[in-house]
């Protein structure tokens, strides 16, 4: 792959988060209704600053939780690029 077609690949991540039910075992939302969807960014680099944002806007609430989906592993799940996070 050239260096111009890795620049223009889009790895999209979703970033999104919610309050668990409970801090042990499975996740589980409260509210479903009340999910937080932060975004969807073009790299895994971008996402985790999103992530990370929220994350720390909610630390006053031990059952809010953020999450980063590698959305173009569900895209692609034949080309699961080992290399990018």
């Amino acid at each position: 792959m050239s260096e111009k077609e890795n620049e223009d690949q889009q790895l999209l991540h979703l970033v999104f988060g919610g309050e668990l039910d409970s801090l042990d075992g499975d996740i589980h939302f409260r509210d479903l209704d009340e999910l937080d969807i932060v975004g969807i960014f073009p790299n895994y680099a971008s996402a985790y600053d999103a992530w990370r944002s929220a994350a720390q806007g909610s630390v006053d609430n031990a059952h809010m939780r953020y999450f980063i989906v590698h959305t173009h592993r569900l895209l692609d799940p034949d080309n699961n690029d080992e290399g990018h996070h």
